[in-house]
């Protein structure tokens, strides 16, 4: 581990900024296709999968990419902490 990453606060401080970030990430993704697309007449609007655009790309595609990110995020830059009270003395 890096001299940095050796204090458990810091990592538990950095894992949730990155959380908070993917929300505030996922709610402007929502938020900008739901009410981007949703705001015009209902006659005017276009399909994809049977679904209107809107809901598609806030509600499927945003959970599918979201769950990707999530993915990504826990693979590559969190970090495992040992809660043994014998390798957290050693920390």
């Amino acid at each position: 581990m890096k001299e940095l990453d050796k204090n458990p606060i810091k990592i538990a401080n950095r894992e949730a900024l990155i959380g908070v970030l993917l929300v505030v990430f996922h709610f402007t993704w929502w938020f900008t296709f739901a009410y981007g697309l949703g705001k015009k007449d209902p006659s005017e609007y276009q399909y994809i999968l049977g679904f209107p655009a809107w809901f598609f790309y806030s509600c499927i595609a945003g959970i599918i990419i979201m769950a990707i990110l999530v993915f990504i995020i826990v693979k590559f830059f969190f970090t495992d902490i040992p809660f043994d009270d014998e390798e957290f003395e050693q920390l």
